[in-house]
């Protein structure tokens, strides 16, 4: 949010110039004495510096010791050596100020060229990818950009499905464009329709238009880049590359007394090149808002670059691709549930954890993706190297007794085989998770003493007939018995215990339609929306989960639960008489519909539950409504009293277009939020809208 400052003191002080602006607040505090106190605490303390704030990636460079230079400090925390100046003094004194980036999406990319290789395909050479690949372009189009560097947020998902970018240029420019200033300005809305013939390009002045033509032309008249306005000050007033960029620095500094101070020379530069002082004012006026928060080109395709890679790889090698990117957020159980919910979107299946075909991070294994060991709850990096190494030297393990008998007696720890058999690493051994877990225990004692019995010498003369018929030899041996498995819900709580996520199912699966119609958006669209106002109200429908009653220290009663739908979870907070309307269904696993107040703490957001009601999920779609529709008739006036008689009759049905005409038809499903409940009412309506041979 871009706003304009007032100190405290310019509130009570009738020569600030935004003094008349804060009569309410004046008002206000003359009449609340708490106010009063508040504000005197405040003015006591405005100014003072609160702590040091350490920027994320800048260094301070020097070619003598920083100390002969400036005051540095350890920072306590962490032991980091900063300097007790900020980034403008320190470059006052000759000091140079370097930002050095480290991108996770690079390390992404690299694990995805490697998982190319790894799944037996022919490896790429991502520096010498082509920068007009259809595909790529496509996905951008669609707005398919979740997990694409820099381009994944809800409301750039929308830009780019406006702007539908086709070329390097407009990747460069939708990053420099999707920030507050030319935001605020409404400068990416306007590049979007400029691109695609839907607003006229108008230039700034009408002097102007020619000698910018080559300035602003490929950015459609608008200025985009701080590069754009240096260029500008060159053609227009004759300014060198040197004073291009003083002028620039200036513009983006604000100052007024500075600003009227570089007016002069660039008034004069213009003049002497026979311009208008109307064109002057112009092109000032619009120069100088923008350049404070213009983006440097070089910086943004430098960020389009790796945007287009991640794009380029998700379009042509999307499970290589995702197993790396679920690789990188495996610690992060939001993030991970948004990309597996993505995996299942695109088609493709995220396969549980398996002994004998997983590696440690997440692999792609044809069209499909493995989860790794490593993110299995309780077994750490040392186990899973252990049951690589062994499944490498010792080859694959043939049953559960196999896989005991062979790996090393660090992995056979009885919370480790526990965890492995309830995240289902050992589904492909031909037994049920339920029934190993009934012997898992057993099983480790009795292996247990066998290893035990082996590193101190005690080796079983008769082991050469124990072999089993593949030849492995096995010194122990367990009954596994024959149970069926937990029913899904019972399989897949554990599965979340142990993986963090649902990975082989979704208790949501197959409610979709009743979560879309019943919320007005999905939680990962939430949590991604940087523009909902703290204290806007929400409504959002998804499993409890996480569920905790608590006390306040007053006595009353509170609880705090996981709200979680097929691709998030955000946490609600239930206080006071809404927690005493909702506490009896606050339950885990119940599907419910909360409308409830957006708050946002410390850069994470909240919902604080306002009312609580219980969808039905026990409706069962009987196949699809199709109704049939000439295609001559397909006009908006029908189309839209066609979803008019669809909203009126919800249900769990979908409906199915039926576009016709001569000699072919052609089907279309509707979206989820039309679906309908098959009823008279409803046929009645569509027979009386289209005629009575509408309905197939």
């Amino acid at each position: 949010m871009m706003g304009k400052d007032i100190s405290l003191g310019g509130i009570f002080n009738p020569q600030d110039p935004r003094y008349a602006e804060a009569e309410q607040f004046r008002q206000l505090h003359g009449a609340d004495p708490d106010a009063q106190r508040v504000v005197e605490l405040a003015r006591g303390i405005e100014g003072l510096k609160r702590q040091w704030g350490v920027h994320a990636c800048a260094l301070i460079m020097s070619s003598v010791p920083l100390t002969d230079v400036i005051p540095t400090m350890r920072r306590p925390q962490d032991g980091a050596i900063i300097t007790q100046f900020d980034y403008p003094t320190s470059e006052t004194l000759g000091l140079i100020k370097m930002d050095f980036l480290g991108l996770r999406n690079l390390t992404i990319l690299d694990d995805a060229l490697g998982n190319i290789v790894a799944n037996g395909k022919e490896p790429v050479e991502i520096e010498s990818v082509p920068l007009d690949d259809e595909a790529a372009y496509a996905l951008l189009t669609r707005g398919d950009t979740l997990g694409v560097f820099q381009l994944d947020g809800g409301p750039m998902r929308a830009l780019l499905r406006q702007m539908r970018p086709d070329n390097f240029e407009d990747i460069s420019a939708v990053i420099a464009l999707y920030r507050p200033g030319p935001m605020g300005m409404n400068s990416h809305t306007n590049y979007a329709l400029r691109k695609n013939g839907l607003q006229e390009i108008t230039p700034i002045h009408p002097e102007l238009e020619e000698p910018l033509a080559e300035v602003l032309g490929e950015t459609y008249g608008l200025i985009v880049y701080q590069e754009q306005v240096q260029r500008a000050a060159q053609i227009l007033a004759g300014y060198s590359l040197g004073q291009a960029d003083l002028l620039r620095r200036a513009m983006g500094k604000k100052k007024k007394e500075i600003l009227d101070k570089e007016f002069v020379p660039f008034q004069t530069g213009m003049r002497e090149r026979g311009y208008s002082d109307k064109a002057i004012q112009a092109v000032w006026d619009t120069l100088v808002p923008f350049a404070g928060y213009a983006f440097n080109k070089a910086h943004s395709a430098g960020y389009g670059l790796v945007s287009y890679w991640t794009a380029f790889m998700k379009a042509n090698y999307p499970t290589e691709y995702m197993a790396a990117l679920l690789t990188s957020v495996r610690d992060d159980k939001d993030k991970s549930a948004l990309y597996l919910s993505e995996c299942r979107r695109m088609g493709i299946t995220v396969l549980p954890p398996d002994v004998n075909s997983s590696a440690a991070n997440f692999t792609a294994v044809g069209d499909d993706i493995r989860f790794g060991l490593t993110a299995v709850r309780n077994v750490g990096a040392n186990v899973v190297d252990a049951i690589t190494a062994t499944r490498e030297e010792k080859g694959e393990f043939t049953s559960f007794t196999d896989f005991l008998d062979k790996v090393p007696a660090v992995v056979c720890n009885k919370r480790t085989i526990e965890s492995l058999i309830k995240a289902g690493a050992f589904d492909s051994l031909g037994h049920t998770r339920r029934a190993l877990l009934a012997v898992h225990e057993m099983a480790v004692d009795s292996v247990i003493s066998v290893k035990r019995k082996e590193a101190e010498g005690q080796f079983d003369l008769f082991a050469d007939f124990a072999a089993d018929a593949d030849g492995a030899t096995v010194g122990f041996a367990v009954d596994v018995p024959d149970l069926p498995d937990w029913e899904k819900k019972q399989r897949l709580a554990f599965e979340r215990e142990m993986l963090g996520l649902y990975v082989s199912d979704h208790p949501l699966s197959g409610l979709e339609h009743v979560l879309s119609r019943a919320a007005e958006t999905t939680i990962a669209n939430l949590l991604a929306d940087e523009e909902r106002a703290d204290g806007s109200v929400v409504t959002i429908a998804g499993l409890l989960t996480n569920v905790q009653h608590r006390w306040s220290k007053n006595g009353n009663p509170w609880a705090s639960v996981a709200v979680e739908d097929l691709e998030g979870s955000v946490e609600v907070m239930f206080f006071g008489e809404t927690y005493l309307a909702y506490s009896t269904i606050l339950a885990e696993d119940t599907v419910v519909t909360l409308r409830g107040r957006v708050r946002r703490r410390d850069d994470a957001m909240q919902l604080q539950a306002m009312e609580v009601s219980l969808p039905d999920v026990s409706a069962s779609p009987d196949g699809p409504v199709t109704v049939s529709l000439p295609s001559v008739r397909c006009t908006q006036p029908v189309v839209e009293r066609l979803r008019e008689i669809l909203r009126t009759h919800p249900g769990a049905s979908e409906v199915h277009l039926k576009l016709t005409e001569p000699g072919r038809a052609t089907v279309m499903r509707l979206e989820d939020t039309l679906r309908v409940e098959r009823t008279p009412a409803l046929f009645g309506d569509l027979k009386a809208l289209l005629g009575p041979s509408c309905l197939a």
